[in-house]
């Protein structure tokens, strides 16, 4: 189930846009903080006093279609800083909401092998460099995956909770938010499974809803779950708005790790019998932890609300009013985007002229609009958006069209992210191309060899170290290698600063699958060369 509201990130206070037009932001006053503050640090003397951990579980396997072309395949909106006043991508502001430390412990992270490095290098920015990062070998729903993040979570500690949350969902209200999982731990413990409900701004289609029953007699602020509904159509929302009883279904869980298995175990067998199969045949890889291929994908496809919370008796649902959104769509980050007198978002090079209620964003050439209303254009380096901002919700099937016809700008940008760093195509011909590759400090190429293509490397920034068939030569600015075809090679920076590098490639084939490897510290596959 989907779910959504119209606010922004973590609590920034009172903000304006870049044009001086107000943003509605979740706000309190100063005694409101000051017994929100007090309330948290008794909440967190009790989560203290429990001595048991609260498990942060970040489900990161997203592909973000609806948010093309920003958001592609191999480069979703989880990792992407969307709006100008973000100080980081949405998965690194969800890693900092529950913050290490006294009440939270490292988080497990659920993703797919493609954004592995991604997730690793949002972690390392984080601080949070013991965390357990859990690959999915193939796409499963939530259910397979939280099944798999209990598992993990019970192993370290029995009677752990874990507080399961989207990567790329947006919270303004920080503060009010950790007090909600501190008290909904509360009732986790109590044999409860706890989620989120979100008071409804709007009649909304987009998002699944949960109604609310009695309230529970020990807890003033938590309701039984009566019934979850799918995204229903405008008259249905329109009366479940009116009703009053209605939630809009946050995806966010808060699940004592021993009751949610016997839920399982009761309700979803096979789901469990899966996980545990596929965390039994596992194995380490530079820290990941690779699932056995063949035992999850015998997982059922589902959701965990298909598959637990609408049967289980434990359900129980607590009001959320933080400033949250799914941002699931251009027309959800324009509500949550600063606006202009005319009510506008524009970022990068933008002339506009009689242009109203409009979502613009260039990332190099300049874009003019005169005399539109309603639209969002998105211009990348390889793609550009002209949508209704009404009609966004359907670029998803836009996506499933270039996908079915084998595009590029589907999968990738232009910038290609690599463990190593990043290489971006400058100029792309039928029998030459060229890049510019982006090396980390330390970091190194695979030792390889290509069958069609030669290469020629050019140092424009920093040193290198050439390895080209078993001779490695120091390579300073200004200064150039070449490597014929079937050469066996290697590009490392053994500095302390970023190495850049010109590469023009020349010969019958330039794709990136002409690749053989036959060393790689980051132990990739021969087929990891999207």
């Amino acid at each position: 189930m989907a779910s959504g509201s119209k606010h922004g990130d973590d609590t920034r206070g009172s903000k304006k846009s870049q044009r001086g037009h107000p943003v509605s932001l979740v706000t309190r006053s100063d005694s409101q903080v000051a017994s929100s503050s007090q309330m948290l640090d008794q909440l967190r003397s009790k989560a203290a006093e429990r001595n048991r951990p609260i498990i942060p579980v970040i489900l990161s396997g997203g592909s973000g279609t609806r948010l093309w072309p920003r958001s592609r395949a191999m480069y979703p909106k989880q990792f992407i800083r969307f709006l100008d006043s973000d100080d980081d991508s949405f998965l690194g502001t969800t890693l900092k909401r529950l913050p290490t430390g006294s009440e939270f412990a490292d988080p497990i992270l659920m993703c797919a092998n493609d954004h592995r490095f991604l997730v690793q290098e949002e972690l390392n920015k984080a601080g949070m460099e013991h965390s357990h990062i859990v690959l999915e070998p193939t796409a499963r729903n939530t259910a397979p995956a939280i099944a798999i993040a209990a598992l993990v979570a019970e192993r370290k500690n029995r009677d752990a909770t874990i507080v399961v949350m989207p990567s790329d969902h947006v919270i303004r209200d920080a503060q009010t938010f950790r007090e909600a999982i501190l008290k909904a731990t509360e009732i986790a413990d109590e044999g409860r499974l706890v989620l989120f409900g979100i008071p409804p701004e709007s009649a909304n289609t987009g998002y699944g809803y949960i109604q609310k029953g009695e309230r529970l007699p020990e807890a003033d602020d938590a309701f039984v779950v009566d019934r979850f509904m799918e995204k229903p159509d405008v008259a249905t929302a329109e009366r479940y708005v009116a009703d009053g009883s209605y939630f809009w279904n946050s995806g966010i869980f808060v699940l004592n790790v021993r009751t949610f298995i016997e839920e399982l175990r009761y309700h979803a067998p096979a789901i469990l019998a899966a996980a545990e199969a596929a965390l039994n045949d596992r194995k380490e890889d530079l820290g990941f932890i690779r699932l056995g291929t063949e035992a999850y994908k015998q997982a059922p496809n589902v959701s965990v609300d298909y598959a637990i919370m609408e049967h289980t008796d434990k359900a129980v649902m607590m009001p959320l009013d933080v400033g949250w959104s799914d941002v699931g769509s251009w027309s959800s980050l324009w509500d949550i985007a600063p606006h202009d007198e005319n009510d506008n978002y524009a970022s990068g090079e933008v002339v506009m002229e009689d242009t109203h209620g409009s979502y613009i964003f260039s990332e190099k050439s300049l874009v003019a609009t005169l005399g539109v209303e309603d639209l969002v254009i998105v211009d990348t380096e390889d793609a550009l958006l002209v949508a209704k901002k009404s009609r966004s919700q359907e670029i998803s099937n836009m996506v499933k069209k270039l996908r079915a016809q084998s595009r590029k700008e589907e999968q990738q940008h232009v910038r290609n992210a690599r463990p190593w760093g990043f290489f971006e195509t400058l100029s792309n011909s039928p029998r030459f191309q060229v890049k510019k590759l982006h090396v980390k400090p330390g970091a190194k190429l695979s030792m390889q060899m290509h069958h069609h293509r030669s290469e020629h490397w050019i140092v424009v920034k920093g040193t290198a170290c050439c390895t080209i068939d078993d001779v490695a030569q120091i390579v300073r600015e200004n200064e150039s290698v070449y490597i014929s075809a079937t050469q066996w090679h290697r590009l490392e920076n053994p500095g302390k600063v970023p190495l850049e590098i010109i590469e023009v490639q020349i010969g019958s084939y330039l794709g990136e699958d002409d690749i053989v490897r036959s060393e790689d510290i980051y132990n990739r596959d021969p087929d990891e060369t999207k």
